[in-house]
């Protein structure tokens, strides 16, 4: 344990502040916001009391539902003070997954902006919450969701029927003493469960990876250890907070060093160019899309990259010639890539600032300190030498407590000795760098999306004309990925791809929705029946081939 510390995040936070006072901790330009560690731990505090004032308790479940507002991040660690959890919910998610999320995390509050994109987070609650329209605020009670009882709204809106303001939660809570708050904060634990994300799996139903206070700093910690971050550091905070990415690699790695934290609500390539410039970033965050998208921007030449030092590409295969581009045009000779899953807190291997470029683009780098991993046969579980491919394995503090309420899902994925098996397939060199050769699990990752087809599937089967459906990934050059759907009509019936979307359309996230969609009277099967999905990619790529 040497190389993990055994700390709370109201502790960190304390300990920030304590260290750098008066260093730059959260910028969000959008509203002119900028606070010192004194200034952001203040505010991190209030919410806390506020959440006190709800009548939040430790180990209640909280889901947020907002896009990188500074109110995220003062949740992240409201909660965290008060022993309570943090539920992230995907801003692409549709009124069906809203209310999975919801009911199967038991959560008894939810924070909640106007809305992103072509959702409106606001109509969907009221549509998802029954009755939230007649409650009085506080006293929520939809028979669909037993353990909901607050409702908090994020934003300008006057009349929020059933639901409390935001700024109603930070005046409540001035009624909670300083006292009352500390002796809150001293009833947590480093092992308890602060942080809750949703991950699907084969069964086609998301799963909750409860992640402790352990888990996340000391993660978040050691990715900014290989990064250099320091207190005079800035990061470019363009990852969305919902994930890992963006929650522990980006906010908590900022906290644990003293560094500032320079927050974007949503990727824009415009922006990410403009604060680089004017905020003098040191260091980004992205996936490949990201920084494809910014190095190809119209506009790229006339802003400044010169402060840039550091970064981190994840999420998704990085190109060899993107990770050039940023190197010689960004500035950033210091990017490293980054693997794991957020069952792994997330990062299980990072690429180091010093190794050589054809390392840092051919591999996902070494472990971090302390954390074990390895290659095994997907079939015996006996170890494998190096440069033979198998399922990447990992064990370590960083591994996650479980998934809530699914003990079965839980023993599947660690095992008796407790090995997390990822799912993916690699190798590893003599040197211990790692390479991820595929996937044991149909997951398609699209742009830095994990995408699960089963639920999808699950999804479409809803649908009256279907009789069965197939969804898979394609080649893509954009996006890495895209989905494609094979669709086996009911007899008798007819139908077009439109109606489909359409049918999906508000109802599962727009990144879900298949791009291509293909009719076909049956499948590759195998002789006991299974279907043969690499056989569809194989059958498909070439049509599809961009």
């Amino acid at each position: 344990m040497e190389h993990f510390r055994e700390i709370t995040m109201g502790q960190l936070l304390d300990e920030a502040a304590s260290l750098y006072p008066d260093n730059e901790a959260l910028v969000f330009r959008a509203t002119s916001l900028r606070q010192t560690y004194t200034e952001f731990r203040r505010t991190c505090r209030d919410v806390a009391k506020g959440l006190m004032s709800i009548g939040v308790k430790k180990g209640d479940h909280v889901s947020v539902w907002t896009t990188n507002v500074p109110e995220w991040i003062y949740l992240q660690f409201g909660l965290g003070i008060v022993g309570a959890v943090l539920v992230t919910v995907n801003i692409n998610y549709k009124s069906s997954e809203l209310e999975y999320i919801l009911g199967q995390s038991d959560s008894t509050t939810l924070f909640l902006i106007e809305g992103y994109r072509d959702t409106n987070f606001y109509e969907t609650a009221r549509t998802v919450i029954s009755g939230l329209d007649s409650s009085r605020p506080g006293a929520t009670e939809s028979p669909n969701l037993p353990f909901l009882k607050n409702v908090v709204y994020i934003g300008s809106r006057k009349e929020t029927p059933g639901m409390y303001s935001f700024d109603d939660i930070i005046r409540m809570g001035k009624a909670v003493t300083d006292e009352e708050l500390d002796e809150r904060q001293r009833s947590t634990h480093f092992d308890d469960v602060v942080n809750m994300q949703y991950t699907s799996g084969t069964t086609g139903f998301p799963k909750g990876v409860m992640l402790t206070h352990f888990n996340v700093i000391n993660n978040g910690r050691m990715v900014g250890d290989v990064m250099g971050m320091t207190s005079v550091d800035r990061l470019l905070i363009q990852v969305p907070l919902f994930h890992c990415f963006g929650c522990v690699m980006s906010s908590i790695n900022c906290v644990a060093h003293g560094s500032t934290m320079v927050v974007v609500e949503y990727f824009d390539a415009l922006k990410a160019l403009q604060y680089i410039e004017s905020e003098k970033c040191t260091a980004i965050n992205g996936v490949p899309t990201m920084f494809i998208a910014m190095l190809g921007h119209a506009d790229f030449a006339k802003y400044s990259m010169e402060s840039l030092r550091t970064g981190i590409m994840a999420g998704a295969p990085c190109p060899v010639e993107t990770m050039n581009q940023v190197r010689e045009q960004m500035h950033c000779p210091e990017v490293v890539i980054a693997f794991g899953q957020t069952e792994s807190s997330p990062v299980m291997t990072m690429t180091r600032r010093d190794d050589p470029v054809d390392i840092r683009v051919s591999t996902v780098g070494r472990l971090l300190p302390g954390i074990e991993g390895k290659i095994v046969d997907p079939a015996t579980g006996e170890d494998l030498p190096a440069n033979v491919q198998g399922e990447i394995v990992t064990r370590s503090p960083c591994v996650m407590k479980g998934y809530y309420k699914m003990p079965e899902d839980t023993k599947k994925a660690i095992d008796k000795d407790g090995w997390l098996h990822t799912g993916d397939l690699g190798t590893m060199d003599e040197n211990g760098n790692f390479k991820v050769t595929g996937r044991i699990k149909e997951m398609v990752i699209r742009g830095g999306e994990n995408i699960y087809p089963r639920e999808i599937e699950e999804f479409l089967h809803k649908h009256p004309k279907i009789s069965d459906v197939y969804v898979v990934g394609v080649p893509d050059k954009k996006y890495g990925e895209q989905l494609l759907s094979v669709v086996i009509l009911k007899p008798g019936e007819s139908a077009t791809e439109e109606e489909f979307v359409e049918f999906c359309t508000g109802r599962i996230a727009r990144h879900k929705i298949p791009k291509y969609w293909e009719f076909a009277s049956q499948v590759p099967m195998t002789a006991s029946g299974k279907v043969q999905k690499y056989k569809i990619v194989e059958q498909y790529s070439a049509k599809y081939a961009s």
